[in-house]
């Protein structure tokens, strides 16, 4: 399998008004027309996804969204809340591992720290790695049998302005 995570992009800072809670807030202007461009160089690197999970968190959800709708597979795009900040990794490990048909792809689009000690605990078997995902930055990992632990090997890891000079 092909796990791939992705951190939302750009959103709207904490300290404007209008966003009581952490999860209201959306991505900027700036957010969404980066994360399009991000969407091109995933297609131009020719990528698949056979099932898209995003958090529920407004920012993370406009993100997967504008993958999905890039790829065309907005039916496969599904909410879970093992990714919002206080996720739990096994719990999400288990819900990819109960799709039917197993995917031979997932996008996984998320939060910081979240996903950089996702990447540590499935690589390395904790969740010490030194890891810090840019907003729009993606990851890819390679596995035979995912598990809670070291199952993976890490295929690449690319900045969102790497990703931006593809296109």
């Amino acid at each position: 399998m092909n796990l791939f995570l992705l951190r939302h992009g750009l959103a709207v800072d904490r300290s404007k008004p209008g966003f009581k809670k952490d999860a209201d807030r959306p991505l900027t202007p700036k957010g969404k027309q980066r994360l399009w461009r991000v969407a091109e160089a995933m297609e131009e690197m020719e990528l698949e996804f056979d099932v898209i999970l995003t958090s529920p968190f407004v920012r993370s959800a406009q993100t997967a969204e504008i993958i999905a709708e890039a790829f065309e597979i907005r039916k496969k795009l599904a909410t879970t809340e093992h990714l919002t900040p206080n996720g739990n990794p096994k719990l999400l490990l288990e819900q990819i591992n109960q799709l039917d048909p197993a995917p031979k792809g997932v996008l996984l689009v998320g939060h910081e720290p979240y996903l950089s000690q996702l990447i540590g605990l499935l690589v390395a078997g904790n969740t010490n790695a030194l890891i810090d995902l840019k907003k729009g930055a993606l990851c890819k990992l390679e596995i035979e049998t995912l598990r809670c632990g070291r199952c993976a090997t890490l295929a690449w890891l690319l900045s969102p302005k790497q990703m931006l000079l593809m296109v």
